[in-house]
């Protein structure tokens, strides 16, 4: 706000800030939790190219006609028979069909090389293995979340921990209007979305903790189920971090 902006100036400002305490410190995490969140962005990067590789097959054969569908067998065995048959009557689509698998197969050997690192580590890692005792949460889960949090003390409260991943609604107030929105989708996107879809686990496919699901099923019997998954998510956050910073297992009374 000076009128002449100088580095004697902008020293001053920056003093004067830290004097008045009108500062928010900023907490550097540590190098493992640096290398465990790479690993997981590579993953879950490789999987992505993945995915728009099988829907360009799917999205190119559609254009001759040739419909994917669904077999037993998998991706591969299906696209192995529309290559071997339905394209023998147009040769020349054959080597462009055969380079995208082969590519699709190469990011699926990296995948699986991947996912044994990620599970070397968290059989060595004490932390990730106690977080797996909850019930929808494997490794990757696991150790999103425990980079995601690096130090257990970061929050003085447990409760702190949905806020912190996103999972909390917006407040807005103002005169006579106070009103929720949606979550504030904040922090960690990666961690916030395998939290997701550990709750969805739980919801949906009735993955272990009876009583979590039953409290989340009441939540969609009022709201729906995507919120009731929001909410379950929330839940597992703050639970995560309480069985971090107690050191003790997941357990399904004290969540009655």
């Amino acid at each position: 706000m000076m009128p002449n902006k100088t580095d004697r100036h902008d020293a001053r400002g920056l003093a004067q800030i830290v004097r008045t305490g009108w500062f928010k410190a900023a907490r550097i995490k540590s190098h493992e939790a640096y290398v465990n969140r790479a690993m997981l962005t590579a993953r879950d990067t490789l999987v992505g190219m993945r995915v728009k590789l099988e829907n360009e097959i799917r999205g190119l054969l559609k254009t001759f006609g040739v419909m994917f569908g669904k077999r037993v067998g998998g991706f591969k065995r299906r696209a192995t028979e529309i290559i071997t048959g339905e394209l023998a009557v147009a040769p020349e689509l054959i080597p462009i069909f055969e380079a995208l698998m082969h590519a699709r197969s190469e990011i699926l050997a990296r995948i699986a090389a991947l996912d044994g690192k990620i599970r070397a580590v968290a059989k060595q890692h004490g932390t990730v293995r106690l977080l797996m005792t909850a019930p929808g949460v494997g490794p990757i889960t696991a150790m999103a979340v425990t980079a995601a949090f690096d130090d257990a003390e970061r929050f003085n409260r447990s409760s702190s921990a949905g806020a912190y991943l996103g999972l909390t609604p917006r407040r807005y107030e103002s005169g006579e209007i106070s009103r929720n929105g949606r979550i504030s989708k904040s922090g960690d996107r990666f961690a916030r979305k395998c939290l997701y879809e550990a709750a969805n686990a739980i919801l949906s496919r009735k993955l272990g903790g009876p009583r979590l699901r039953e409290w989340a099923q009441a939540i969609a019997g009022r709201t729906g189920p995507r919120k009731a998954k929001v909410a379950l998510a929330r839940k597992l956050a703050v639970t995560l971090h309480a069985m971090w910073r107690t050191n003790t297992t997941f357990r399904e009374a004290a969540m009655a």
